[in-house]
């Protein structure tokens, strides 16, 4: 059995108004980079913006790769595997590039950056009993923000407790197979919407190169260490926590309906025909519509008036984080009952 793409929804259920509890979704769009040497340590911990020398055997954080300038050239999660290897999933649309561009830095450093987006395949489980449906079909799942190699598969259990597995292309069928004899098989966007819901911004090629960490509230989820050395960008990024004012941030949002393109602006009357927002992830809400990230200004987010695409383009609901956004800039709206 070959599990659908993301592009295969005729074949995939539709999602139901209630999430499984333990869905599986085979994800195109993750790609996964793996860091393997014994500078492997030192030389991510020069280049990313979480604090990589301090990361055990096993653990897996939230991290960002950063331009000079500080904004986001990609999102990962990345684990280390042992002492002189490291994984990361990455969008898939950025993986190559991302390996390329990391390469360049390695100089003298004994490091190999290596991408397996096309010689594996990725899976991932949502949902309360993601881990217990892991565990069940292939015999291992970790703690939250920790990984293991079991049987030729990394399985990483996200911080916020999602499952994402790599394996081969040469086990990717049974893994699949018996994956599906535990989980709930959906659409690739079902995944996609799970992050959504736990406030996980993911940079795409659409996005890249936009935001700082902060505005994506990076910092807020522990993908921001402010405290470790210098990385790219490492300045911009410290200024803007400790002396600058931030006027974005990211929020979730609601549409009535299909799910915009990352990348798509939004608007709102505070700023008139000056966009003062940016989707950046959407995916089919359960109930209906789409549930959307965007950085946008908290000033327009505060006054709850923005809109997709146009100054009168359709209305977008703001919706609660799992996770509290600082009070000074936190969006000044009536409790819904």
């Amino acid at each position: 059995m070959t599990l659908p793409s993301a592009t295969a929804t005729s074949a995939t259920p539709p999602m139901a108004t209630d999430p499984p509890r333990a869905a599986l979704s085979a994800l195109p769009q993750a790609g996964y980079i793996s860091f393997d040497g014994v500078d492997a340590a030192s030389f991510l911990q020069g280049q990313l913006s979480n604090d990589v020398a301090a990361l055990g055997e096993g653990a897996a954080q939230w991290t960002s790769y950063n331009s000079p300038k500080g904004r986001m050239l990609a999102t990962m999660l990345l684990w280390r595997a042992s002492a002189t290897s490291f994984h990361a999933f990455v969008a898939a649309d950025l993986a190559a590039t991302l390996r390329k561009r990391l390469a360049m830095f390695v100089m003298r450093a004994k490091v190999v950056v290596t991408d397996h987006t096309s010689d594996g395949r990725c899976f991932g489980v949502s949902g309360t009993e993601a881990r217990h449906a892991v565990r069940a079909a292939l015999g291992a799942a970790p703690e939250a923000g920790h990984g293991v190699t079991h049987d030729g598969a990394d399985i990483v259990t996200t911080p916020d407790g999602r499952v994402l597995i790599h394996v081969p292309i040469a086990i990717a069928d049974a893994t699949g197979q018996r994956l599906a004899a535990q989980a709930n098989l959906v659409a690739a966007t079902h995944w996609d919407w799970h992050a959504i819901a736990a406030g996980i911004a993911t940079v795409v090629a659409a996005t890249q190169d936009l935001f700082i960490p902060q505005a994506a509230n990076w910092d807020l989820v522990g993908g921001v260490n402010f405290k470790k050395g210098c990385y790219p960008g490492q300045e911009i990024v410290a200024r803007m926590q400790y002396l600058g004012k931030l006027k974005e941030r990211l929020f979730r949002l609601h549409h009535d309906g299909d799910p915009p393109s990352p990348g798509a602006p939004l608007y709102s009357a505070v700023f008139g025909d000056q966009a003062c927002g940016t989707v950046v992830n959407a995916a089919p809400a359960p109930g209906g519509g789409s549930d959307l990230l965007a950085v946008a200004q908290t000033q327009a987010a505060a006054e709850s008036t923005l809109h997709l695409r146009a100054p009168d383009g359709p209305r977008l609901t703001l919706l609660d984080l799992p996770y509290a956004i600082p009070a000074q800039v936190a969006p000044n709206r009536p409790k819904l009952a």
